[in-house]
């Protein structure tokens, strides 16, 4: 839900299919091995040429047809090698399952379904998480302490030690292990449960009581890095039309 009016969020400052918009933006020139070899950040005009939907994308990336099929299926290639790279780092893949509604033309439920988080959900987040860590890194990455301008981070702490305890405790009696002597032990441990219990029964449980052992992510002036991304740097930049922190950011 937008943080800012309507008319604002959704017409005159969104990026509307072949409308000049002004913009703040994070530009990357990356190769195939998805390495930033030039970045720019600044003002600037962006025309959108195409607003595509999730299901639009996901189509062009499974069937390799469709519109912009060329770089779509690119962005989607350097967004799994981002991915992969982010959990080898010690990211942690919370994957909470969204629940979504069929409404009629007068917005009166009909159905309740599911929606799954797939490549085109995928590529969206990791260059949306690429700017916001780039972004971060351009502030807050400087020598000297005492030059660091003041800044919005989005941080995320270590979690509570005797909410973790329990956690492991609980998985453990429904048969599973996770192994915690470790920062990227605790995190591997994770990713591997989630992979274990996707699609059975625990699932919802143990995901929603593994969001809940660890801290809640936070805005603050006072930088401690991002523990569920692994990023030492992170923001919110990339929804300044959605939410006040990622204004404040621009």
């Amino acid at each position: 839900v937008p943080m800012l009016p309507e008319r604002l969020s959704n017409f005159i400052c969104s990026l509307r299919p072949n409308e000049e918009k002004l913009c703040f933006a994070a530009v990357f020139e990356m190769n195939n091995s998805a390495e930033i070899v030039n970045q720019w950040i600044g003002r600037t005009v962006i025309l959108s040429k195409r607003r595509f939907s999730y299901e639009e994308a996901q189509q062009v990336i499974e069937t390799g047809k469709g519109d912009m099929q060329t770089e779509i299926l690119k962005l989607h290639e350097l967004a799994q090698i981002l991915r992969k790279n982010r959990f080898k780092s010690g990211a942690i893949g919370f994957e909470r399952t969204e629940v979504k509604f069929n409404l009629d033309d007068k917005g009166r439920p009909l159905g309740v379904f599911f929606k799954e988080n797939k490549e085109s959900n995928q590529l969206i987040e990791e260059f949306m998480l690429l700017a916001n860590k780039k972004v971060a890194e351009l502030i807050g990455r400087v020598k000297d302490k005492t030059t660091a301008k003041p800044f919005v981070y989005r941080i995320h702490d270590t979690p509570n030690q005797e909410k973790l305890g329990n956690f492991i405790e609980l998985v453990r009696k429904l048969g599973y292990t996770v192994k915690a002597s470790s920062r990227k032990t605790l995190s591997d441990s994770l990713n591997r449960l989630f992979e274990q219990v996707a699609g059975k029964g625990e699932e919802n449980l143990i995901e929603t009581v593994a969001i809940r052992t660890m801290a809640k992510a936070v805005y603050s002036t006072k930088n401690i890095g991002h523990y569920g991304l692994a990023f030492p740097y992170y923001t919110h930049f990339t929804s300044p039309i959605r939410r006040y922190p990622d204004l404040m950011v621009h």
